[in-house]
């Protein structure tokens, strides 16, 4: 007996942007200006697409709160300089120790390197530093 059915055993992939399984550090603040301190706190990516992130929580969020979600980016400009992703957006789903977020804007930064070379006196005096 042969099964007829064209459908495959798996769930189709609604989504438009492929996802990348991108598991980094990541810091994230409730934006409400009503509140006296923004809610915030840490956890870790678990998949990130153009759309959208899936990420950890250190507590259940609430569904349609807007959220600003800074990552660790795992590569780096030329020259060795961290980078940090920083997203803003609606939670579009969250379950007790996950949260999804649709991404409205982003921006990449450059973030402090932990093992910073010293400035050399001679370059702070002139009130510039060189990048790479």
């Amino acid at each position: 007996m042969t099964d007829k059915d064209p459908r495959p055993n798996r769930p189709v992939e609604r989504r438009a942007s492929k996802r990348f399984p991108i598991e980094q550090e990541a810091l994230y603040k409730i934006l409400d200006h009503r509140a006296a301190a923004p809610e915030s706190g840490s956890g870790m990516t678990l998949d990130i697409s153009s759309g959208g992130v899936l990420f950890e929580t250190t507590q259940q969020l609430q569904t349609g709160k807007r959220v600003e979600l800074s990552v660790n980016w795992p590569a780096e400009l030329e020259g060795g300089c961290p980078l940090k992703f920083v997203a803003v957006g609606r939670l579009v789903r969250a379950e007790e120790t996950r949260a999804a977020m649709h991404i409205e804007q982003y921006e990449f930064r450059t973030r402090r390197n932990k093992e910073l070379l010293p400035i050399d006196p001679e370059m702070a005096t002139r009130g510039r530093l060189s990048y790479y």
